[in-house]
């Protein structure tokens, strides 16, 4: 299975195998630039569908984390006020 380098300007992003050197040159100068992530599948198109499911996912992942991190504090907040109303007052006799 060929590794492939992903190359992107704006919203367009176009897959290379990482042996064809010329292409990658070219489109550097076209101002293409090389995005980090590399995969290995059968096709161009297999590349480019899991390279787009691995961005998905690590938005869907950032967002969930910063929803939790909202809500954390809120639960911490919530809990500490029952605590407080929930205390028994010690009897003075």
């Amino acid at each position: 299975m060929p590794d492939y380098d992903f190359y992107q300007k704006g919203k367009r992003i176009v897959a290379l195998e990482r042996s064809e050197n010329n292409q990658a040159v070219k489109l550097i100068t076209q101002g293409y630039q090389k995005q980090v992530e590399e995969i290995s599948a059968t096709t161009k198109k297999s590349a480019l569908t899991r390279l787009y499911d691995i961005r998905k996912d690590s938005r869907i992942d950032q967002h969930n984390f910063l929803a939790g991190a909202g809500t954390m504090p809120l639960i911490g907040i919530m809990t500490a006020i029952a605590a407080f109303l929930l205390r028994k007052k010690p009897d003075i006799d």
